[in-house]
């Protein structure tokens, strides 16, 4: 449809939050014009009987169908005339346009208003002169301790123990049935595998099978507690039968030279102490620049105050919650105002961070893309141009370009304020 917007009228109601409300009229004589465009159309291919196909005359179609032709003309119309009435006002909306009014009766103008968001204007008023504390990073002995544990145990071998009682750390095999008030089993019983202490069971459960020799069976009352994942079974109280089948003791590795060569490319128990301190020391540096950067960018927020559109703090939103299809549309409401806070702040903090690129030049180029793939390549021992295959292919190379950009973002900020190392406790 051509249609010229000077024959429209068209104003803009400038609302809170980047909403704006454009109304439109167009002539009663181009609505009309449009009705008898799409009557000639549809009798054109229109198949009515005493009439030869393309021969039914256009008031006959028009008497017939009168209400949908208006529909069709009316919908053309309003889409139409939606897109001139934007690009004569230089609108670029980033929502969805919500008809809020229309108005139309025969013969006369048709009018309506149409609501949306559109990209905020975010005006960069201060960047700098701001003090931040990084944490301090400080790795101790006992953490490294706590990881060369768990190693061990990522190694050892469960050793079966003919009798006894469990104790903490035991993986005890149970089968736990449930007794009718009569004491008599009401199902087949289950069997489980936990690891006594860990949290696996709730607590009754494991007090009830420290109290078990290997091979024996005891009845007991248990209660579910407050935290109880299931909310319906929270403080219920049942009668279970529960028998441990069997219990197996870790038997761990000697913490030595041996052990470090079987786990990785290494000769001695100090190299691997070293490389677990190294690895920890960096996990640490990024967790402090991380803390650094969210302190550093949340005062840059609060100096360069802006409104978000709802629209873009809904569809954050909507990506946090993911699948909602299971939902009550009550607690999904109350999940929605839970999370818009720090959805609004994650939206402030996003649009502030891509405003600094665009005003300093920081965006990642190509370049830079190319230059991080030929580092991954080289620290993964391969070709620098399958990993950017399999970048694409994982659709990574914009995410690679968003993290690039954020760096240099954070890099020319941090040099314009003071980044002061806490003290270490």
């Amino acid at each position: 449809m051509n249609l010229d917007v000077s024959d429209l009228q068209i104003s803009i109601d400038e609302q809170e939050a980047w909403r704006r409300v454009m109304s439109v009229t167009v002539p009663a004589s181009i609505v009309q014009a449009e009705e008898r465009q799409a009557a000639k159309q549809l009798a054109s291919r229109a198949r009515l009987k005493g009439f030869r196909k393309g021969r039914v005359p256009t008031k006959v179609i028009e008497n017939r169908f009168g209400g949908a032709l208006r529909q069709e003309a009316l919908d053309k119309l309003i889409g139409s005339a939606y897109k001139e009435a934007l690009a004569a006002q230089d609108l670029r909306p980033i929502s969805e346009g919500e008809i809020e009014d229309l108005q139309y009766k025969p013969e006369e103008d048709l009018t309506f208003a149409i609501a949306f968001d559109v990209e905020p204007v975010i005006e960069l008023e201060r960047l700098s002169g701001f003090v931040v504390e990084r944490p301090a990073v400080l790795i101790t002995d006992d953490q490294i301790d706590e990881v060369l544990g768990r190693i061990q145990e990522q190694n050892g071998v469960w050793q079966p123990l003919e009798e006894g009682k469990p104790v903490e750390k035991n993986l005890v095999s149970v089968m736990i049935t449930r007794l009718d008030e009569a004491g008599e089993p009401s199902d087949e019983g289950r069997e489980y595998e936990l690891v006594v202490g860990s949290g696996d069971a709730i607590p009754d459960i494991e007090a009830s099978i420290l109290t078990l020799e290997t091979g024996g069976t005891g009845d007991f009352d248990i209660s579910f507690p407050d935290d109880f994942p299931d909310e319906s079974r929270r403080g219920d109280s049942e009668r279970v039968r529960i028998a441990l089948t069997a219990r197996r003791q870790m038997d761990l590795p000697e913490l030595d030279d041996d052990l470090a060569k079987q786990i990785g490319d290494f000769e001695t128990l100090d190299e691997l102490k070293t490389k677990v301190r190294e690895d920890m020391e960096k996990e640490a540096d990024q967790q402090a620049d991380s803390v650094a950067r969210s302190s550093l960018l949340d005062l840059i927020v609060s100096a360069n105050p802006f409104a978000v559109p709802a629209s873009m703090i809904n569809r954050y939103s909507e990506g946090i919650m993911g699948d909602t299809s299971a939902i009550a549309e009550e607690q999904l409401t109350e999940f929605r105002d839970q999370i818009r806070p720090e959805a609004e702040r994650a939206v402030k903090r996003i649009l502030l961070i891509e405003q600094i690129a665009r005003t300093q030049s920081l965006q990642a180029t190509d370049d830079d893309i190319d230059d991080r793939v030929e580092k991954i390549a080289e620290a993964n021992n391969t070709d620098a141009a399958k990993v950017y295959a399999e970048l694409q292919k994982a659709g990574r190379i914009e995410t690679l370009e968003r993290e690039l950009t954020e760096t240099a973002v954070f890099d020319f900020l941090f040099e314009q304020s003071e980044i002061t190392e806490a003290p270490s406790s």
